[in-house]
This record gives structure tokens, sequence and C-alpha cells, in this order.
């Protein structure tokens, strides 16, 4: 028997450590009909905001070489609706509901926080100071530590529960970024979020997205993510999630080996909806193949 359990931070324990990353999971149930989401280590819900947003204008999704650029701009009817409507259909999943939150300034992160605070079964939330794709709020908030550090500051005196912070990778120093949210009370951090990116319609002559950029996921970026999770870890004591382009098991076993506690599933949710499942099993497999009895031993056992 493999004991896959891990802690995420804030004394939170996960009974694996598969997760899934917000904005490709929608709410969990769009899911139950492909997969046991009780098998999940945990499942990370879409941006919620204090208010509602429409998002961005359409078209806002292209497809690029290895991946995928999105501008969808945490569309979502506000935190009051998922706490009257949606919490109550999946709050009962066998599996810790883990709530993305973001904001256009820092007192909105911080009473959306303050409202999910008496959730139950909300026992951790992810901050969002890292989307590239809305005008205000968002990726402002990432890339500078001074920004990084007011948001978290002010989300940790609202929020008692464990707060996974998730990074930005367009900045010059993320392991600068990952100390200041740190040192104001992150329990735990989360990257990276999607690169900053862009692609042109060369017959019409126009961008493919209504904003011109949007964030870039998918296999491409998950060298970068990879480097990034194994300098952060290097740099902080708190446990690091990692994400970006894991398309399989193996892709997983490289974050986890780079110093992940944890890792997210995003891109390849839309691919194969029953691919996180999968990467459970093989993280298991991986580990009898191994001699591995806990996975813990293997966070950051790179032989370098």
């Amino acid at each position: 028997m493999v004991n896959l359990s891990v802690n995420i931070g804030g004394g939170l324990s996960i009974k694996n450590p598969v997760m899934t990353a917000s904005g490709t999971f929608g709410y969990g149930e769009e899911y139950a009909p492909f997969i046991d989401l009780s098998r999940l280590g945990g499942y990370i819900i879409k941006g919620t905001t204090l208010n509602p947003r429409e998002g961005n204008d359409y078209p806002r999704m292209v497809e690029t070489p290895s991946g995928m650029l999105n501008a969808v701009g945490l569309q979502n009817k506000g935190v009051d609706y998922f706490i009257e409507h949606i919490y109550p259909r999946i709050k009962d999943i066998d599996s810790e509901l883990i709530v993305n939150v973001s904001g256009a300034c820092v007192d909105d992160y911080a009473e959306t926080a303050r409202r999910l605070a008496s959730l139950e079964r909300v026992n951790a939330i992810e901050v969002n100071i890292s989307c590239p794709n809305v005008k205000e709020g968002g990726m402002a908030f990432g890339t500078t530590c001074q920004g990084a550090a007011e948001v978290t500051k002010a989300v940790r005196a609202a929020y008692p529960k464990t707060m996974i912070v998730k990074l930005s990778p367009n900045v010059t120093s993320i392991a600068d970024i990952a100390k200041a949210v740190e040192a104001e009370g992150a329990d735990s951090v989360s990257l990276i979020n999607t690169m900053l990116g862009m692609s042109i319609d060369v017959e019409r002559r126009r961008p493919h997205l209504s904003t011109i950029t949007g964030g870039l996921s998918g296999p491409a970026v998950r060298p970068v993510a990879v480097r990034m999770v194994w300098q952060v870890a290097k740099a902080v004591k708190i446990p690091v999630i990692g994400l970006g382009g894991i398309m399989n098991g193996r892709d997983a076993m490289e974050f986890i080996l780079a110093g992940a506690t944890a890792v997210e599933v995003g891109t390849a949710n839309f691919v194969d909806p029953a691919v996180t499942v999968k990467i459970v099993d093989y993280i298991n497999d991986y580990c009898e193949r191994h001699n591995v009895a806990d996975i813990n031993d293997l966070v950051g056992a790179i032989n370098s």
C-alpha cells in the first residue's frame, strides 16, 4: 500500500496529490459523468469574484501549437451566487473543495474570502493574483512583491483556513514573489498560471482574441513551469503546488520530483475528461515500481 496523502499547507491533508486547475473544471459537477470525483485529492473551482463578471468579448479562446490561448476573463456570477446556488450542490463530494478567488482591488479579495470562510466544506481558497486576461486586478497584483504581499496580507486577515496563493510566471523572479507571500501568511503557493501570449490571423491581419493577448497553457509551458517550481521549492518553506502543461502521469511526476507537494491538472481536462484519475493511478504505480512507500519521499527528490 502506497501512502499518497500530502499536506498542502495550513494543516490541510488531501488523499492524493492530484487536483484540478481553476477554470478548466467548472464547479466539478460537470465532470461527474466522466470520473468519480471522490478519487481526486481536491478540485479547484472556477475563478470567483465578489461581484458577477460577464468576462471578455468573444472570441476568447484559440488553439496554438502544443497548447491554447484563453481570455475568458473570469466570467462568473459572483460569490453570493456560488454560496447560495452552487455550494449546496457540490458540498457533499468526497474531495477537498477549494475555491479560486480573484478581485479588482484588494478589498474585493478580502471580502470574497471572508464570505467563503463560513462554508464548512471549503477548507481552502486559492488566491489568484496572476491571471493575465483581466484588465484590472489579476496579474497586476502578482507582478510585484509589494502588490502580491498586499493582497496576501489582506486575505490572511479575512480568511483563517488554508490559503494558497497562485503565482504568475510573467515576472523577473518568481522566487522573490513566493517569498513575499510566504512572509505575509500564505500557507502554500501554486504555480504557474498561464503565460502571456498572442496569436494573429495573418489572412485577416487581426489578433485571434478579442483582448489581443491571452493566457497560454498546455504542454508548451511545461518546461518553464517545472523550472519555476524547482526554483520556488528551494526558496520557500511552505508547500508548492505545481501546474502548467500536465497531460499525463509522467508529467505530474516531473513536478513532484522538482519539488511540488501536489499538482493541478488544467488544459488536459479538455482533451481527456478522465485524465486526472489516470494520473492518480500512474503515481501509485510509479511508487510501486520504484519501491517507494510514501509519495512525500519523492517531493524534490531529483538527482542533480
